[in-house]
């Protein structure tokens, strides 16, 4: 039952007992509003009219392309809402791109002349095999493609734009040097000391406005710190939620990330003080493309225009990782999860995750990654025809598309919500 429906029951059987069953049923009515679902209140919280308007804000940057001063932009004003939505303990994590070379690493070797290289797609986007119908490896794990294919690839062609704005916006090119990405945390009240990541790039490239990719995620965990960031929400454990850069030059944020706070999870410091600059990791949950899950490609290698009646949201883990039962457990978590709490898209899991900023966590600590497709058999062959292209704009997007990012928002809402112990205070 919810609150005001309770709050209405009690006054109708407050006005027709006498004062001790009026206190009977007081203290029933108190029974009933302590019962009310706490994980409930907090997905009610998001909106998809809340989650556009985040990302909508994301989009004035352009593609956000590392490297540009659109890049730093976002990154400031990314820090500058989480700490308008209340997660102001905002901190950033610096790093050089391209990475100095380690001195300790093995060189690498050329292939032999003539060793086998795996094929591109042919220009009839037929499959590896040449048939219409056929599967070939892809990503890592094991993953496979089924099918018709699609193009896939980076456009790096300003004039592919069509939109003199957004044209403007992207023109910078990128330089080497400095890069920074920005976090927050929600501090556990029981277990500080403790962390589950909640994490999405801000970076994107393609000469476009970079919404789905990856904008969708961004914004998605933006809103979940608003929402965990409320003055009457407290958690058992802590929350971090990371804006990763540089995901879209090889993970490179989250890999900066490890790097430097790895080895400083659980200590306290200052000692005595119960504060804990980085908790012990317990998860990492990233979120990366969730708006398109229109289908696969046409033997043409086109996609529909329309969002398919059965999307989901696919929830991935590595079964090659060393943690891989620790996080198909959390995975499976997620999806009852959301069976239990999303409004309108379910949940699928898959054990393929890749080519995303877990992937540097995922032998540290149990890892999952939330998708609108599958990475490497789906997105991969080529089912997101905005993937990297001029076409990944606002206005390529509708209701639809936007509210499957949204419950990926409530699905992963909810599932840490339950795993860190959250309440409301009434």
């Amino acid at each position: 039952m919810r609150a005001n429906a309770l709050v209405a029951t009690g006054v109708a059987l407050l006005g027709g007992f006498g004062a001790v069953d009026a206190g009977r049923a007081q203290e029933a009515l108190t029974q009933e509003t302590e019962e009310v679902d706490p994980i409930e209140t907090l997905v009610g919280r998001l909106t998809l009219e809340g989650y556009k308007a985040t990302l909508k804000g994301l989009t004035q940057f352009g593609d956000r392309r590392q490297g540009t001063q659109r890049n730093r932009d976002a990154v400031d004003w990314i820090e500058a809402r989480l700490q308008e939505f209340g997660c102001t303990n905002t901190e950033r994590i610096t790093y050089m791109f391209p990475p100095p070379p380690d001195p300790d690493a093995a060189p690498r070797r050329r292939p032999p002349q003539g060793a086998r290289r795996r094929p591109p797609p042919s220009d009839d986007l037929t499959t590896a095999t040449g048939g219409l119908v056929g599967r070939r490896g892809s990503g890592s794990g094991g993953s496979v493609i089924f099918g018709h294919r699609g193009r896939t690839g980076v456009n790096r062609d300003l004039m592919a734009q069509p939109d003199e704005r957004i044209r403007e916006l992207n023109t910078e090119e990128p330089v080497e040097g400095e890069r920074t990405e920005v976090y927050c945390t929600k501090v556990g009240t029981t277990r500080p000391d403790e962390m589950y990541i909640i994490g999405a790039h801000m970076d994107g490239h393609g000469v476009n406005e970079a919404v789905n990719d990856d904008g969708s995620g961004t914004a998605l965990v933006m809103e979940l710190a608003r929402v965990f960031s409320s003055h009457d929400v407290q958690t058992e454990r802590s929350i971090r939620f990371v804006l990763w850069n540089n995901e879209e030059t090889g993970l490179n944020g989250a890999r900066a990330y490890v790097e430097q706070r790895q080895d400083l999870q659980g200590v306290e410091s200052p000692p005595g003080s119960g504060e804990y600059p980085e908790p012990r990791w317990l998860g990492m949950v990233q979120h990366d493309m969730m708006l398109w899950d229109h289908g696969a490609p046409r033997p043409d290698g086109t996609v529909s225009r329309d969002q398919r009646p059965e999307a989901d949201v696919n929830i991935e883990f590595q079964t090659n990782s060393e943690l891989a039962d620790e996080s198909m457990r959390m995975a499976f978590a997620f999806k009852a999860a959301n069976e239990r709490y999303a409004t309108d898209y379910p949940a699928a899991v898959g054990p393929h995750m890749t080519n995303t900023d877990s992937t540097p966590f995922m032998n540290i600590v149990p890892s999952i990654s939330l998708r609108e497709n599958e990475r490497g058999a789906q997105v991969g062959a080529g089912w997101d025809p905005n993937w990297h292209q001029p076409t990944d704009v606002w206005t390529t997007y509708d209701d639809n598309d936007f509210r499957l990012g949204l419950n990926a928002g409530q699905t992963t809402l909810s599932a840490i919500a339950e795993l860190t112990g959250a309440t409301v205070e009434p």
